[in-house]
């Protein structure tokens, strides 16, 4: 049995900012439940035991836009005729990070906390909109598209994105927003 949408829950901040959510008008109610709803679903028909560390440690690698500014950095050594897209490519990466930090301090939503579905990994802040790993994945994508083949890198992007709902750290419109604002910063650099 699924508990209530408006379960008290561990953290007072998650919990305000969700009855907040669930209390802001039809569409902001509607997707609250629907994030609420999809977070449980993801939440409980993932198997943790084995792949918990793998995807633990694929995540972090996307902490603070690293795998990303890395990849554009040697880019710009391994790629020297190309070396004016890729440092675009990767500023651009880095002002998006920026941006999705400044983002999160002015909306203040704060990630899920749910007694029964406890994050699996710990956080340096507790805001969650909108996702810097979608952010930041999803404008390396697009900058770097051409550079290196589109299909791994969106795919790329969307496995580091997805991996934050799994280990309980975003609702799905955390990284949606995320993804969306990652995709219009990267087409600048392009």
């Amino acid at each position: 049995m699924q508990p209530p949408l408006d379960q008290p829950l561990p953290d007072p901040g998650a919990r305000r900012s969700l009855r907040a959510r669930l209390s802001a008008g039809p569409v902001a109610r509607t997707i609250a439940r629907g994030d609420v709803k999809l977070y449980r679903l993801v939440r409980r028909r993932s198997p943790h035991s084995h792949v918990a560390p793998v995807i633990m440690g694929f995540s972090g690698t996307g902490s603070h836009a690293a795998l990303w500014l890395a990849l554009g950095a040697s880019g710009m050594v391994l790629d020297p005729s190309n070396r004016g897209r890729w440092a675009r490519g990767t500023t651009t990466v880095g002002l998006a990070y920026l941006l999705n930090a400044s983002l999160k301090s002015i909306l203040r939503r704060r990630r899920p906390a749910f007694e029964d579905l406890p994050a699996l990994i710990k956080t340096p802040t507790q805001l969650s909109f909108p996702s810097a790993h979608a952010t930041s994945s999803f404008a390396a994508a697009r900058a770097y598209r051409g550079l290196m083949p589109g299909r791994a890198l969106y795919a790329t992007a969307t496995c580091m994105a997805l991996s934050r709902v799994y280990l309980g750290v975003h609702y799905p419109s955390d990284i949606a927003a995320g993804a969306l604002l990652g995709t219009a910063l990267g087409s600048a650099a392009r």
